[in-house]
């Protein structure tokens, strides 16, 4: 069980999640993000792609996703704001705004590396990357063939 009372996945598939977030996390760096995975060390203030591994045993969405983490300095200022009754303040939606405008951004890397990802269709978490896989992973059938015009 994990700590909300959810049936925890095994080992194995925790491990073959740990393996694609940690391609997750390459991909993003060569393309010059600054990623990494929830948890590391140092990672709880570090701006940029954060990575995350679900260790339930739920199967019916991704079991990694990918969110982006604003400065401190700009969550900062929208909880200031927030705090001093400001709620239409723009520095109350910045953060939330990049995040939504890195979320395509993430997607089309990932995409372009033969990774599976896809928009995130969650009220708790709008502006995620869910990530599936990789291509190369599906059967042969079901891999995308398209080709863009002109090549």
């Amino acid at each position: 069980m994990t700590e909300y009372g959810f049936t925890r996945a095994s080992e194995e598939f925790i491990s073959l999640r740990i393996e694609l977030a940690d391609l997750v996390v390459q991909t993003l760096r060569r393309a010059g993000l600054h990623a990494f995975r929830d948890g590391e060390a140092g990672s709880p203030d570090q701006p940029g792609a954060v990575v995350y591994v679900d260790p339930d045993a739920e199967t019916a969405s991704a079991s990694v996703s990918v969110g982006w983490r604003c400065d401190a300095s700009l969550v900062q200022a929208a909880v200031d704001a927030l705090a001093s009754g400001s709620v239409d303040a723009p520095a109350v939606r910045r953060p939330g705004m990049i995040g939504l405008h890195m979320q395509s951004a993430l997607i089309k890397i990932l995409l372009s590396a033969g990774i599976i990802a896809t928009l995130e269709h969650d009220n708790m978490n709008p502006d995620h990357v869910l990530v599936f896989g990789k291509v190369s992973d599906l059967p042969p059938a079901l891999r995308p063939t398209f080709v863009p015009p002109g090549r």
